[in-house]
């Protein structure tokens, strides 16, 4: 398996950030792959593979870059730099990265991640000019639609992380993080199954980065920093429906999508990052639901946890099937 040995000063500075570049990237590698995992994924697949699929097409190169560089067990580096985790960078600013790469660092990259010659047709300089063009035109067509709403999945990610963090340590936080990825102890963080050396990264700088697609993959920029790149949890991840309109007109816009969201139990912090609501306005809703019976709460650890009761469940489901 592989893993990295982790001091504990390195793990006490660790943090979660949030990365547009790491978002298209995974979309990219959602696209290619195909499958959805779940039926919102499935939904959006729908709609954005054929344009993908038809920018591919009129672009075998690029289509032999991605299958090359992204669709193996080892990514090529430049197209997945780790995040600087300074301040909030914009995806340009984060696209630069890939679009400055030495076209010789980029050849490099792919020859390890095919594990062998390039095939003709990648032995060319524009290699970190077309990896550049074509996650610039994945966010634009495919990510940028839906941001707002994925970075407040991302937010909620990380606020239950850092309550599991919180309550439960290092294991609880990370060891659900992403498939093959558990905290071992005695300063080892194993990240794959895979049989790769054991690397030591303390006194780096270590990163945690969410993104909504269920894909991960650790990436570095030796020795400064290393980054492991996680799928949101699956309930974030999915909660992403409209309320169904003859219920917002019933409860309101804002109280149908709390209710809508308390499928499973959330905190009223979660339930701010994924309405866009401020944390005055989610607690109104709530004491107006709880009165009204739709959901209760329980306490977990020192957080509070809102879920639907059984009325919920009949109204929701009722004005859906209506």
């Amino acid at each position: 398996m592989g893993w990295w040995v982790v001091n504990a000063d390195t793990l006490a500075r660790s943090r979660f950030v949030v990365s547009p570049l790491a978002e298209a990237t995974a979309t990219l590698k959602t696209l290619e792959r195909g499958t959805a995992a779940d039926p919102g994924e499935r939904a959006w697949l729908d709609v954005h593979l054929p344009a993908y699929h038809d920018r591919l097409a009129g672009d075998p190169v690029t289509a032999l870059l991605v299958r090359v560089g992204l669709c193996r067990i080892w990514n090529a580096d430049f197209l997945t730099p780790a995040p600087t985790g300074e301040g909030a960078p914009t995806f340009a600013e984060e696209l630069a990265r890939v679009r400055e790469t030495p076209p010789e660092s980029a050849r490099a990259d792919l020859t390890v991640s095919l594990g062998g010659p390039l095939p003709a047709p990648l032995d060319r300089p524009d290699l970190p000019e077309r990896a550049a063009d074509l996650l610039d035109w994945v966010w634009t067509e495919s990510v940028l639609p839906y941001w707002p709403r994925r970075q407040r999945i991302i937010e909620a990610d990380v606020v239950a992380r850092t309550a599991q963090l919180t309550q439960g340590g290092w294991a609880a936080a990370l060891n659900d993080m992403r498939p093959g990825m558990r905290w071992l102890g005695e300063g080892r963080l194993q990240i794959n199954t895979h049989n790769y050396p054991p690397r030591e990264i303390s006194g780096a700088q270590l990163l945690f980065v969410p993104v909504t697609p269920r894909q991960g993959w650790v990436s570095w920029d030796i020795p400064h920093r290393y980054a492991a790149i996680y799928p949101c949890s699956g309930t974030l991840a999915q909660a992403t429906q409209e309320a169904p309109e003859s219920l917002a007109r019933l409860l309101g816009s804002a109280r149908a999508s709390v209710l809508v969201l308390l499928d499973t139990p959330k905190s009223t912090t979660q339930l701010v990052a994924l309405t866009g609501q401020g944390l005055g306005s989610v607690g109104r809703h709530l004491k107006v639901l709880l009165d009204a019976h739709l959901v209760r709460r329980r306490r977990a650890g020192r957080s509070v946890l809102y879920y639907r009761t059984d009325a919920g469940d009949v109204l929701v489901k009722a004005q859906r099937s209506g």
